[in-house]
């Protein structure tokens, strides 16, 4: 540290990172579940100190393409997606073998050979999932059947966002396609 005019310009950027920290929160809030008060504020000031340190330490990397609020925002906006996808892992840590096949047909199937057909689709489903690679399983289980947030297999996985939607298109057209051979065509690729 040392000088006053950078202390105070290093004081006012923390404060603006804490309160795009508290409005990222605020909008996530669903995912945080029963974060709140002290807790709350404490992943604020968190997610504000670790985006000052990464600011700071990369302020020869600013070009000047954008405005410097809006370029040193994206770092706390990373430190919230991180913190809210670490304590929803430590609050709920799902796996592959939570997966209750029976909750996942359709209640509303009325006629016996509907219900009979989402038995066999599910049985499908779950031999083609068997064949995926273990990072396809593990990641298509944890978002698309047990709604696990991205944020929070990518932190668990050690990657990125985008790797984790990768895997999770891989493993959709495999499954689409073992759902097809078995005469159980489901919706077009996107």
């Amino acid at each position: 540290m040392g000088h006053p005019r950078r202390d105070r310009m290093v004081a006012a950027l923390h404060a603006a990172l804490r309160r795009v920290a508290v409005y990222e929160l605020s909008r996530r809030r669903g995912q945080l579940r029963s974060v709140s008060g002290p807790e709350f504020d404490d992943l604020a000031q968190q997610a504000a100190d670790d985006a000052l340190v990464n600011v700071l330490g990369k302020l020869d990397d600013f070009r000047g393409l954008s405005r410097f609020t809006t370029w040193a925002y994206k770092f706390v906006i990373f430190e919230v997606s991180a913190k809210v996808a670490r304590h929803a892992w430590r609050r709920h840590p799902p796996g592959a073998e939570d997966t209750a096949w029976d909750e996942l047909s359709d209640p509303l199937a009325r006629r016996p050979e509907d219900r009979l057909e989402q038995r066999a689709q599910l049985a499908v489903l779950s031999r083609a999932i068997g064949d995926l690679t273990d990072r396809q399983r593990e990641v298509f289980v944890s978002i698309a059947l047990n709604e696990v947030p991205i944020d929070v297999v990518a932190v668990r996985l050690g990657t990125n966002r985008n790797a984790i939607y990768k895997n999770l298109f891989d493993a959709r057209r495999t499954l689409r396609t073992r759902l097809a051979a078995a005469g159980h065509p489901v919706g077009s690729e996107r």
